[in-house]
């Protein structure tokens, strides 16, 4: 017998799982979290799209976030060598991009927000603890599937008993794992850099991304004149890049970035993580559901993955609250079908559509260069092609569930 029961039971209390568990307990279910913490050593920071934003204000967290957030104003994609930079090699393309491309009332506001992970914790945690979601400290041992609900083993001896099991914990997903979905995917032969850096002059809110020979760099605007860097790199290059001294390591990235910002100084410690795609082959099993990292991770290089699994949350919470609503067991495959069903299209663009982008924009093959510079060019060209790659950016393309329309579903 379990020793606890609730409607929905999410493992992982990420971003993903905070916001889905926030948003169901606004709706008025009884939600717990699992989690065995360490969220706050991710020192990490995110491009939020305005679209995806748009859930958080609707939970009343928004303002919150946005106030230890850089609003980002505009996007810069540069091919090949930017002002500075030693690649002299390829053709060099420029596209930029902001939000009077939308056109009409859509005009005016953010891109989206650089928001540092930290700081989302921070503000995730206390709104759930001020919304009364329980957090178990806990890991996911096991699960089993029964006719009317799902129960769970803790590590901690104890087990709890849930209408629908969620897994939100990231591609090592326990949930996943027990409830016997596989997955697919690959390694890249590179890792991420990710680090925090002090810029001289204003970046204006603009964030730059440059596909440079050796994969994407990125370099995102925070607040009080820094960014965040994103930085792809040969494996070999990566570990090199994190054990360099702080002087080589600024050297190396004003070589490659250029000094229109002005010279970059180091903020705080480096880390590397190595880049991969990985899909579940399912986002749904029996009285489970998944969302985030643990149904699809992908390449940094689009800055998909975060924005991605917000809008899982945002479909999975509006299908459960409709099918409570109706009477349905919102457990039930036909109303996870719903939910897999919605998120398929989508799901399957973001992950072949940055599989793309690594594929032409991380080599140093001088046709393919060409070829994707004139691309961005045609692009820049085009007010219409701007529209529609700036609608993309902000989530405002497809099917938009309640959340990300700024409602309560």
């Amino acid at each position: 017998m379990a020793e606890h029961r609730h409607d929905v039971a999410i493992a992982g209390a990420g971003a993903v799982g905070a916001t889905l568990a926030l948003a169901l307990k606004h709706a008025g279910l009884d939600v717990v979290l699992v989690d065995a913490g360490g969220l706050a050593s991710d020192s990490r920071s995110t491009l939020i799209a305005a679209g995806c934003f748009r859930q958080w204000e609707a939970l009343g967290v928004g303002a919150a976030i946005a106030a230890g957030s850089q609003a980002v104003h505009a996007v810069q994609v540069a091919d090949g060598p930017g002002p500075g930079a030693s690649d002299r090699g390829g053709v060099p393309a420029w596209l930029r991009f902001d939000a009077a491309d939308l056109g009409g009332g859509e005009a005016g506001g953010p891109l989206g927000y650089m928001v540092e992970n930290p700081h989302l914790h921070t503000v995730l945690d206390k709104a759930l603890a001020e919304a009364g979601v329980p957090v178990r400290k806990a890991r996911v041992l096991g699960l089993a599937a029964g006719p009317r609900e799902a129960t769970i083993t803790l590590d901690d001896g104890s087990t709890l008993a849930a209408t629908l099991a969620v897994g939100a914990e990231g591609r090592r997903s326990a949930v996943r794992a027990a409830a016997g979905i596989k997955v697919w995917g690959w390694d890249y032969p590179q890792s991420g850099v990710a680090a925090t850096i002090a810029l001289e002059r204003p970046h204006e809110g603009v964030a730059q991304q440059y596909f440079l020979k050796s994969g994407p760099l990125a370099v995102l605007p925070l607040t009080g004149q820094r960014a965040s860097l994103v930085w792809s790199e040969r494996r070999d290059a990566a570990e090199a890049l994190v054990a360099a001294s702080p002087e080589a390591f600024e050297a190396h990235l004003t070589r490659r970035f250029g000094e229109f910002l002005g010279r970059p100084r180091l903020i705080g410690a480096r880390m590397s993580f190595p880049l991969s795609l990985q899909a579940a082959s399912s986002m749904t099993a029996a009285r489970v559901a998944l969302a985030g990292d643990a149904a699809h991770g992908m390449h940094p290089i689009a800055g998909q993955g975060l924005n991605l699994g917000l809008k899982d949350v945002a479909t999975l919470a509006e299908v459960i609250v409709e099918a409570r609503r109706l009477g349905e067991d919102w457990g039930s495959p036909l109303v996870l079908d719903r939910y897999a069903s919605w998120r398929r299209v989508d799901v399957m663009s973001a992950l072949a559509g940055t599989e793309l982008f690594v594929r032409v924009f991380s080599g140093a093959d001088p046709i393919v260069r060409r070829v994707r510079s004139a691309g961005l060019a045609l692009v820049g060209s085009s007010p219409l092609a701007r529209r529609l790659f700036t609608r993309e950016a902000t989530g405002a393309l497809g099917e938009t569930p309640r959340l990300l329309r700024g409602e309560r579903p």
